[in-house]
């Protein structure tokens, strides 16, 4: 199918990865029905596209990229509301707020969005843990996490380094003086 979204313009969307949400997202409960867009940039950053409304698109993120100690604990009411039997058949996002000062960037931890998927049935949910922030600043770690990641493309690039290296050490090699070096050995600090 496709769908006409204001960010992305127009998507084809298979019916299997329509994600939806009885009861909408909070703020949005009359929406129902998502799905998620990779825009295939550095950031991580996935969207949750709506399938009724072309300008709703929240920004989404798997926590643990910036908090790796995250942990969300449901209720059993809260498994059988998106009919899950264990969080490992989900995948658990939190929503974004990024405002024009990207550094102030927040995630929501208090009320993740968590995706059956199997089913594609999926609901935010207000964790009990108080603990939990509805605006934790997380640009800072994001950015690590960005700059330490590790890629896959070594096969790619390994040519070019493996051609750097040896072209670096054939120019130490032939590297010559026209005149012999000397130590002055008033420099030399004891």
């Amino acid at each position: 199918m496709k769908i006409n979204t204001t960010r992305f313009g127009i998507l084809e969307v298979e019916k299997k990865d329509i994600i939806t949400f009885k009861d909408g997202i909070l703020g949005f409960e009359n929406l129902k029905r998502f799905f998620v867009v990779d825009p295939g940039d550095q950031t991580l950053i996935l969207w949750l596209q709506s399938t009724e409304d072309k300008a709703v698109a929240f920004p989404i993120i798997e926590p643990k990229i910036f908090d790796p100690n995250y942990t969300v604990k449901l209720l059993p009411a809260e498994l059988s509301s998106i009919a899950l039997d264990n969080l490992h058949d989900a995948c658990i996002y939190t929503i974004l707020t990024i405002p024009k000062q990207v550094t102030e960037m927040s995630a929501n931890l208090k009320a993740p969005v968590v995706i059956n998927n199997k089913t594609k049935i999926a609901r935010q949910i207000v964790l009990q843990d108080n603990k939990l922030e509805v605006r934790r600043l997380m640009y800072a770690d994001l950015k690590k996490y960005i700059v330490n990641y590790s890629s896959d493309d070594s096969k790619r690039t390994r040519t070019k380094i493996e051609a750097i290296e040896i072209e670096t050490e054939y120019s130490e090699a032939t590297v010559t003086f026209d005149e012999p070096a000397t130590l002055n050995t008033n420099e030399v600090e004891a």
